[in-house]
């Protein structure tokens, strides 16, 4: 047992699946008697999801290394010092006891502040090659929680474990959804959207009102496009809706008979987690493939069916859609085959392996 209550530090953002399993670990840690804080950007996901759910967040101004502009790339390594001294401060201030990171660009100052410190660091890595702030700080890590088993050759020899990626309760709970007489489609590029899925759904709407089966359509485009994708769905006659973001995604889960979504390993948990059958379009630009092989690994299994993105076409996602709605049995074999690639326990174990570095280290 331990002797007190302990503090730690949630890093890791800018997307909603950096911040979503986070929040997951957090509430077990609550739910254990233990304070949690997390440190972010004011321009990340974070600053949305976390004040949300009640846990306190720190900000810190740090921004991209890659994939961004060299203007872009030396501002941030300007930033990155100042960064690493504010998140000194707070974890001297908090009394932190570890940290748990999720990796992004977000995750780069309470990380370096916490080595300096030799406060525990325990990252959690979803995917088969590990993130950019991953790779670097490996060596020095307390514990890796990885997703897939060949991680484990890029943390040193003992400190893995394969815990799967924590997901809210919520969609474990969702029960099966029984075949009705409306065909409820969600599709989601995740929290920013994705514009390849955006065109695609788009571009299949005329189709869909000339289907011979009804169909409702929920969509979460993303910010950049949301207004005027809703104003062009408001004419179509179609059912549904077109939203910038989606506050409960676990409800819309559970009103779909089918998903359309990238194969970030976030999503692939939540659709796990929640049984649902799902068209899935990797991200062509993800880091060494890694949603591709994401998205293979639940069609292996018959938990999915793909579209790559270059294949993408209004037509294209009607008829695979098409396919599946006429096939209902094949949707809930589908259903439950992703059911079985589900961890219940990743965010409790999560939450008893960051319990043990604090203790290891007090």
């Amino acid at each position: 047992m331990l002797k007190r209550p302990r503090v730690f530090l949630m890093a890791g953002g800018g997307t909603g699946g950096h911040v979503i399993p986070l929040l997951a670990v957090a509430r077990a840690l609550e739910k254990r008697g233990h304070e949690v804080f997390f440190v972010g950007t004011r321009q990340g996901m974070e600053a949305k999801l976390v004040p949300a759910e009640g846990f306190p967040i720190e900000w810190v101004e740090v921004g991209a290394l890659k994939r961004v502009g060299l203007w872009r790339r030396l501002r941030t390594l300007v930033e990155l010092p100042a960064g690493v001294v504010r998140c000194l401060a707070l974890l001297r201030r908090r009394g932190t006891d570890a940290v748990l990171s999720l990796g992004g660009y977000a995750a780069g100052p309470p990380v370096l502040a916490a080595l300096l410190r030799r406060i525990p660091v325990v990252v959690m890595e979803p995917n088969a090659m590990p993130g950019f702030t991953n790779r670097k700080i490996a060596r020095w890590v307390a514990r890796a929680l990885v997703s897939f088993e060949e991680t484990a050759r890029w943390f040193p020899p003992g400190r893995c474990e394969l815990t799967g990626l924590p997901v809210r309760e919520e969609f474990f709970r969702l029960p099966p959804k029984p075949p009705g007489p409306e065909f409820t489609v969600l599709i989601t590029g995740g929290s920013r959207g994705a514009q390849s899925l955006n065109r695609a759904a788009q571009e299949s709407w005329p189709l869909f009102r000339g289907a011979e089966f009804p169909v409702r359509l929920i969509h979460q485009a993303g910010a950049a496009q949301a207004a005027e994708l809703h104003k062009a769905f408001a004419g179509t006659g179609l059912r549904g809706e077109v939203v910038a973001f989606l506050d409960d995604m676990p409800a819309a889960f559970a009103e779909a008979d089918l998903v359309v979504c990238r194969s970030g390993a976030g999503a692939v948990a939540e659709l796990a987690a929640a049984g649902k059958p799902s068209i899935l379009v990797p991200f062509p630009f993800a880091a060494d493939d890694h949603q591709l092989r994401n998205a293979q690994a639940l069609e292996r299994t018959g938990a999915a069916r793909i579209i790559l993105d270059r294949e993408l076409t209004g037509r294209r996602l009607f008829e695979e859609i098409a396919a599946l709605q006429r096939d209902r049995e094949e949707l809930v074999r589908m259903g439950e085959r992703a059911r079985k690639l589900a961890r219940p326990d990743a965010a409790r174990r999560a939450a008893e392996i960051l319990e043990e570095v604090a203790e290891e280290a007090a």
